[in-house]
């Protein structure tokens, strides 16, 4: 495995990241296709043995299940100092109270605490803003999350998916008032969603933010040729999935087939092809990948040592047709 900066920053994280949503208690929150804990832990091994050092969480993923699964596996199997552990804020954790939401300095510092007690750790090395908070004003939020910084809790702040005029102004801000700079952006891209071709990734590769995107797979949809049905459990009940991509499957099939032609000429799984064309992008630092059986952390390290020709390249992308911006 060559290990990479993530963004300008000295961060140094497996090109791969391994995406932990896939696990929690599936009887918590929205996920019920999530992996309880006997099955999750030996992925997150299987994870470590392949050389990946990256790990992606949320404190709202399976109520915050999700936080205590990895933290236990990975205090277990890993030395602190040689993996990265990112997780993120903003989604509510607790329903109906008004403060146990949001980017608020009140909201940070709550999130922040739990989340280090689930994990079981002292700190964090990345910490991302799940989204953005509308209803704070930025600078108060770039305020807490510097000052999390500086206590420790924290080594790297991080964004995901928001409009890159707001990106941006974060960035300025921080800048301007000598607060911790967000070193990565989080953003959904794939051969199926590339609006953030316009904006996003040619602001992140001018400011050195690494990039990191989720959903690099279409969620399952760039795995396997196309078909009219969901394939398998997780698409049949994935409601946010269905929000993605539930009203674009006339523009989404002649990009999944063409996927396939060209995967069919290399005799490779499909999956291991469009995390090639995720990464031939050289904005982007490791993509998020999500593993529910061993053959999926297998296509997505197989998929580090694929190259696309030009031509390979043009073919997959000219079936693209633009879309309206993903939920923001």
């Amino acid at each position: 495995m060559n290990y990479v900066n993530l963004g300008r920053s000295g961060l140094r994280v497996s090109p791969l990241c391994l995406g932990c949503m896939t696990y929690g208690v599936p009887e918590r929150g929205a996920h019920p296709w999530t992996l309880d804990e006997a099955h999750s832990r030996p992925l997150l091994q299987q994870a470590l043995d392949l050389g990946i050092n990256f790990f992606d969480t949320a404190n709202s993923y399976s109520d915050g299940t999700s936080e205590e699964i990895v933290g236990r596996a990975l205090r277990d199997m890993a030395k602190r100092d040689e993996i990265i552990v990112a997780t993120k804020c903003f989604y509510p954790w607790r329903a109906d109270r008004p403060n146990a939401r949001g980017l608020s300095r009140k909201a940070i510092f709550a999130a922040i605490d739990d989340s280090l007690q689930r994990l079981g750790m002292d700190y964090v090395d990345l910490y991302q803003i799940h989204r953005w908070d509308p209803h704070t004003p930025i600078e108060e939020t770039l305020d807490a999350l510097d000052d999390v910084v500086r206590s420790g809790k924290v080594r790297y702040l991080g964004a995901s998916s928001m409009l890159a005029w707001r990106f941006c102004k974060a960035l300025q801000l921080a800048d301007r008032n000598g607060w911790s700079r967000f070193i990565s952006m989080q953003p959904q891209y794939s051969l199926l969603y590339r609006e953030e071709e316009r904006e996003m990734l040619p602001l992140c590769r001018a400011e050195g933010i690494g990039v990191i995107p989720w959903s690099p797979l279409g969620r399952g949809k760039l795995t396997r040729p196309w078909q009219e049905e969901p394939a398998t459990e997780r698409e049949r009940t994935d409601e946010f999935g269905k929000i993605l991509f539930g009203k674009s499957r006339d523009i989404d099939r002649p990009i999944v087939e063409r996927l396939h032609e060209v995967a069919s000429r290399r005799g490779l799984p499909m999956a291991q092809v469009a995390l090639a064309w995720v990464r031939h992008n050289p904005v982007v630092t490791a993509p998020i990948i999500g593993a529910a059986k061993p053959r999926h952390l297998e296509d997505a390290v197989a998929s580090l040592s694929i190259q696309l020709s030009a031509e390979e390249i043009s073919q997959l992308e000219a079936p693209y047709t633009p879309r309206p911006l993903a939920p923001m």
